[in-house]
């Protein structure tokens, strides 16, 4: 079952290879302020570029892992080899962001917006090499072999989609001739969609592949299966990744931010210097459907016993992975501790941060930072990743161009370009490490705004 879970991600690589992993890098810390602004620092409500902001269709799509090279995807050989060569563990990390209609305006000190957005996030995350290995690569061997695991994380195969709805308000707090501070908050109701989730922590045991015949001996584990909505039927099935809405605002969450802005006394376009913090995700949503469930084991295999993990081999859904978990031939291998139909998954609390300098006339240099405040590695939580970029820009009324410079803890070192050419922008965090062979991430935002 891990095989397909493994070989899905690797041809969803494969099949975005040209698509952002931190969603508008570079646009949403444009002087041109629009409502991507917002998704980072609700205080950019009140800092909008014109009176009324009207979004059209925005995307993000990207994935970033710390294994495989451009290079590797190009030539296309070998991936699910070498994706488990050496020793460290195995992290991918799918991220897509839609930010659909949504409308803005500002009227005296204060700030207004109403938007909709979507999201989809597949992961693979802390799974260890040698384990991957012995389930891709050992498959009906013809030779008798035996890999040792012992690991003390989580690892864990995820995947969670939801929409949302949220309203933003901003208003300016102190407006001075050479400074200004402007505060805002993003209420966000939340319509969880679809969730999946496999995992095994303290894993620990030997896998003994005999001319084919693959069982677990010796080993104990906690593991945990839980699944919602759509991805409770088959991993495989692409369509199951568009559930959204299905269930209803069944969370909240709310974001909270602070800019400040040291103008330019000469001209009133511009400013000297624009700082911002924010914290996100500050929220959880509930999952409830006649289709959930979610299922804590404990595996535990006595040295005089042995699991087959051939009965795994053709499953198409973890529907169907805990229906081979609870069956009674299984029993004396998986003990059920706890069980529930409605779960609550908490969203990724992030610190974010940003100052944007003004070089020279229509020349600025932003620093950004996007830092995750609690631990994404227990089951119940959505994943994501630190990330630190500069980015040196040309900005002019119509125009702008920028060469986002970053690094994150999943692909490492980036370097992307982006345009805005008047309503429509188009960028990527990581094309040209891409081009050069040398990228382990894959990402393009794009989307259609206009102001009046």
């Amino acid at each position: 079952m891990l095989k397909k879970i493994l070989s899905l991600t690797f041809l969803g690589f494969c099949l975005i290879s040209g698509i952002a992993q931190e969603h508008f890098t570079g646009i949403s810390t444009s002087k041109r302020v629009g409502i991507v602004n917002t998704v980072y620092n609700p205080s950019e409500i009140v800092n909008l570029s014109t009176k009324y902001e009207v979004n059209v269709f925005n995307a993000s799509l990207g994935l970033s892992n710390n294994k495989l090279t451009f290079n590797d995807l190009i030539k296309g050989t070998d991936l699910e080899d070498k994706i488990f060569e050496g020793n460290e563990n195995v992290n991918l990390r799918l991220d897509g962001l839609i930010l659909g209609p949504a409308f803005a305006f500002k009227i005296k000190q204060w700030g207004f917006g109403l938007t909709s957005m979507a999201h989809i996030k597949a992961n693979v995350i802390n799974v260890d090499a040698k384990l991957g290995d012995a389930i891709q690569n050992g498959r009906f061997s013809d030779l008798i072999s035996q890999t040792t695991l012992s690991s003390s994380d989580n690892q864990r195969i995820n995947g969670v989609t939801w929409g949302e709805i949220d309203l933003i308000v901003g208003r300016n707090i102190i407006d001075l001739p050479k400074h200004a501070l402007n505060a805002g908050a993003s209420i966000r109701f939340l319509f969880p969609g679809a969730y999946g989730n496999f995992s095994a922590t303290n894993l620990n045991g030997t896998i003994v592949n005999t001319f084919g015949d693959v069982e677990l001996v010796n080993a104990s584990a906690e593991i945990n299966l839980a699944y919602a909505g759509s991805l409770a039927g088959a991993y495989n099935d692409q369509g199951n990744y568009n559930d959204f809405f299905s269930q209803g605002i069944n969370g909240l969450a709310v974001d909270l931010g602070f800019n400040y802005i040291w103008k330019d006394e000469t001209d009133n376009e511009n400013y000297k210097l624009k700082a911002g913090i924010s914290v996100r995700n500050l929220g959880s949503m509930t999952f409830k459907s006649d289709q959930n469930l979610s299922q804590n084991y404990v595996l535990n295999v006595d040295n005089l016993e042995s699991l087959n993990l051939n009965q795994f081999e053709n499953v198409e859904s973890l529907e169907e992975l805990n229906q081979i978990i609870a069956d009674p031939a299984n029993a004396n291998y998986f003990q059920a501790t706890t069980s529930t139909d409605n779960y609550t998954i908490k969203l990724p609390t992030t610190l974010n941060a940003y100052v944007d300098y003004q070089l020279a006339k229509k020349w600025y240099v932003t620093a950004s930072m996007n830092q995750k405040i609690n631990d994404d590695s227990d089951n119940d939580i959505v994943t994501t990743q630190n990330s630190y970029t500069l980015i040196p820009r040309y900005s002019y009324k119509w125009f702008e161009a920028y060469v986002p410079i970053g690094s994150n803890e999943i692909s490492g070192f980036t370097t992307g370009m982006g345009f805005r050419l008047s309503a429509f922008f188009i960028g990527s965090n990581s094309v040209i490490t891409a081009l050069t062979n040398s990228g382990k991430q894959a990402d393009l935002y794009l989307g259609v705004r206009f102001g009046f």
